[in-house]
């Protein structure tokens, strides 16, 4: 090439992502204008988290009460997808919650932004809250969830099988986490006992 006076060119290989810019300024974190929450059934906040069982990861989504701590609904499966997301959602609209102006927050994963999730929620008439982009911490209370969920049950224990886990996911939600187990961000009640002294 030298001899024959040429000069290679290169050229820049830019990846692009179609839709990726709009999708990562879709959505809106509602939360950062509504304050602190002073009742019940204002704001929820739902994710999902991976757990893994017998090698395999399974997906457990949940949906949280942001003012009492409690977990209203929650699903486990071995496949993260919309459809999860919706029956955790279904699972808390059926304990007959007032939804009359409700956030619901989540980060944005493809379970949230979906247009199963996003159809769910008009139903309900319920707001969709998202994290900012790179913003983890927005959706706090979940991750701090999920943190004790595997600190006080998952670590160190052998479930038998999905049937196994479920049973002790059903034993410490609904029977431990929300009546017995004391919150210090609610004044060291558990999540029942708060709301019935809020009622």
């Amino acid at each position: 090439m030298r001899e024959a006076g040429l000069q290679g060119r290169v050229t820049r290989v830019t990846r692009r992502a179609p839709g990726l810019k709009k999708f990562f300024t879709s959505g809106e974190n509602r939360l950062l204008s509504f304050g602190e929450t002073t009742g019940c059934d204002q704001v929820w906040v739902a994710d999902v988290t991976y757990i893994k069982l017998q090698g395999q990861w399974t997906y457990l989504a949940t949906v949280m009460d942001r003012h009492s701590r409690r977990i209203l609904g929650w699903t486990l499966s071995r496949t993260r997808s919309v459809e999860l997301s919706v029956s955790a959602l279904r699972n808390a609209l059926r304990k007959n919650r007032n939804t009359d102006g409700l956030i619901l927050h989540t980060d944005r994963g493809v379970e949230f932004t979906g247009y199963k999730f996003q159809d769910a929620l008009a139903e309900a008439g319920i707001k969709h809250s998202v994290n900012r982009p790179g913003h983890c911490t927005d959706n706090a209370y979940m991750e701090s969830f999920y943190h004790t969920l595997k600190g006080e049950l998952i670590r160190k224990s052998v479930f038998d099988g999905m049937d196994g886990l479920r049973r002790s996911l059903a034993r410490y939600i609904n029977q431990f986490y929300n009546m017995v187990r004391l919150h210090s961000g609610i004044g060291y009640c558990s999540p029942i006992e708060f709301e019935q002294m809020a009622a």
